[in-house]
């Protein structure tokens, strides 16, 4: 998919209450899954050990909730820009669940719905956006957060 562009103030007040944007799939690899357990330090088997999770719940090593939330930033940066900001900063999360496990190898993609906009401090606009996390060939989504964007004009 090619990346959504929003012009400006505008566009983003027209995208009020609808979904504005759709990220590429992108595939979980094991070695992503690895890396992060070392940047975090949490080695799970669940995560690392693909003999034992064989047997174990999900047939195979899943990655961590916390890497799949992790990419929303970046899978954010590849589905959507918004022509005339000079600066965008993560602000936060008010609400996040993970509702399915997400099988090593498994391809997602993000999905942005603006819920809420406010005016902040130095011409910015306050962008909360419903996340959902998608795995493709699942019906459930992997993730489902509302992220809290500032963006500057």
């Amino acid at each position: 998919m090619a990346q959504t562009i929003i012009n400006g103030k505008a566009g983003v007040q027209a995208a009020l209450g609808k979904e504005f944007a759709v990220s590429d799939w992108i595939t979980i690899t094991q070695e992503q899954i690895s890396q992060f357990a070392d940047a975090t330090f949490d080695h799970q088997w669940i995560h690392l050990d693909a003999e034992r999770a064989k047997s174990g719940p999900f047939g195979s090593t899943i990655a961590h909730g916390f890497l799949t939330l992790s990419l929303i930033a970046g899978l954010s940066g590849k589905a959507f820009a918004i022509e005339g900001e000079t600066m965008a900063v993560n602000y936060g999360l008010n609400k996040v669940r993970f509702t399915a496990p997400v099988p090593v190898n498994s391809r997602l993609r993000a999905r942005f719905t603006l819920l809420e906009l406010k005016d902040i401090d130095h011409g910015g606009l306050q962008l909360i956006s419903r996340v959902t996390v998608e795995i493709d060939g699942q019906e459930r989504p992997a993730c489902v957060a509302e992220s809290v964007r500032n963006s500057y004009f």
